[in-house]
């Protein structure tokens, strides 16, 4: 068939569905989402998929970039860029081709996701199809993010995810409804309704992980639905904070005024000049992300102060009765995560100054 990157040959047939498409829509979407990043066949040759398998979109990509490597399991071929004449379940090296057998336990670093990882691939059928949206969806999931998104409520938003896709509902319209408890979270924070507020909270947090499962698992990313999501995750935290300030009173906890600007001063400079510390990093090496740099750089990313962790420093408070020491931890944590991200990049132009590469820790085994 013809696709946006060129000619692929899809050996075999699979009529179960996976993530409410077909195998075969799937492989479609792959070619799409890879060919809006410029990848295309080389001259001279196909893409080579065998529907047999549901394999990890990161083998597309790599296939895409080196042709004529070829990605195995068992000796049956997964994906790979190949002359016509050798699109076959089992290609030969004889053939000039570069076979790269899975079940070895290669490991590939996966940028997007901040990982190093053993790409899945496993056969698809009637019996296999929900252990293969479970390992999908978990390799969806960024290796480097916060500590509520990565042990909390993961199976959580696998259920939601699996649910979303059977009803044919887009990421954007997940987006929406979050957006939606965001705003509510808001105005609850602001009238002292900390309880039900920290409810809507923690269903647009979920919603929030699961928008993005869904347009990976799904393979429906848009430009707009990444503006639409990262916008809202970007602008509202502040929000958030002030508002809980604001609901203070309520509960005959007020800050004094001075004590009340300097918390929302330190907490709304922090947060902007750390993302901006984290764009001046990724504009100074290269696109890498500052918290992949090394392994404390990593370790720090659960807990550092964005939305998540903050939540949880304000759920303790709350659960002490002590909202306000809550919105003052929060400022404390803010002011010494800016520390700590000053001191990274600091230290990043410093090893740069002496001629060390700065590459992430994550690749090394890649």
């Amino acid at each position: 068939m013809e696709s946006a990157l060129g000619p692929v040959v899809l050996i075999g047939e699979n009529a179960t569905p996976i993530w409410g498409m077909s195998n075969a829509e799937r492989v479609g979407r792959m070619a799409g989402e890879a060919a809006k990043k410029g990848a295309r066949v080389a001259p001279g040759q196909v893409l080579a998929v065998n529907l047999a398998f549901v394999f990890d979109p990161l083998l597309l990509r790599e296939a895409m970039r080196m042709p004529g490597r070829v990605f195995t399991r068992d000796g049956v071929l997964l994906i790979g860029q190949v002359p016509a004449d050798a699109a076959r379940e089992r290609p030969e090296p004889a053939a000039g081709l570069t076979i790269v057998e899975l079940g070895e336990g290669q490991k590939l670093y996966n940028e997007q996701l901040r990982k190093l990882e053993q790409p899945f691939a496993m056969p698809l059928t009637p019996q296999t199809r929900r252990a293969i949206e479970r390992q999908s969806y978990y390799g969806a999931y960024k290796g480097v993010t916060d500590i509520l998104t990565k042990y909390l409520w993961p199976e959580l938003a696998l259920w939601l995810t699996r649910g979303a896709a059977q009803i044919g509902m887009t990421p954007n319209m997940v987006t929406a409804i979050g957006a939606i408890l965001c705003i509510a979270a808001t105005i609850l924070f602001a009238q002292g309704l900390y309880w039900t507020g920290v409810l809507a909270g923690f269903g647009f947090m979920v919603l929030d992980t699961v928008d993005g499962k869904l347009a990976r698992c799904t393979i429906t990313s848009s430009k707009w639905g990444n503006i639409f999501d990262h916008g809202i995750d970007l602008v509202h935290p502040p929000f958030w904070w002030f508002a809980w300030g604001l609901g203070l009173p309520v509960w005959g906890l007020g800050l004094t005024p001075q004590t009340f600007w300097l918390v929302m001063g330190v907490i709304l400079v922090g947060y902007v000049v750390q993302r901006l510390i984290e764009g001046a990093f990724m504009r100074s090496f290269g696109g890498m992300h500052i918290h992949v740099w090394r392994p404390f750089d990593t370790w720090f990313r659960l807990i550092t102060a964005r939305r998540n962790p903050n939540m949880v420093i304000l759920f303790v408070a709350l659960l002490a009765g002590r909202p306000d020491w809550g919105i003052i931890g929060v400022a404390w944590w803010t002011a010494l995560s800016l520390l700590v991200h000053v001191v990274q990049l600091v230290q990043a132009h410093a090893a740069k100054a002496k001629g060390i590469a700065i590459r992430s820790w994550l690749e090394e085994g890649a």
